[in-house]
């Protein structure tokens, strides 16, 4: 019976650690963070946008 309760709580332990992984990049740091850089229109084709800097216009692009 421990055995379940140990493996259950290992069980959300890498739940909670891989949520952070699903959160959108939405500022400059959070981009640069992940390998990121912050261009003010389109990505080039080399890269594929991965979130946002200041808002809708400015896209995080990440090489891909």
């Amino acid at each position: 019976m421990r055995l379940h309760h140990l493996l259950l709580v290992l069980f959300f332990v890498v739940l909670s650690a891989g949520s952070g992984f699903t959160q959108g990049v939405r500022n400059r740091l959070s981009c640069h963070r992940n390998k990121g850089v912050c261009v003010p229109s389109r990505c080039p084709r080399h890269m594929r946008q991965i979130g946002t800097c200041r808002g809708p216009p400015v896209k995080c692009c990440r090489k891909k």
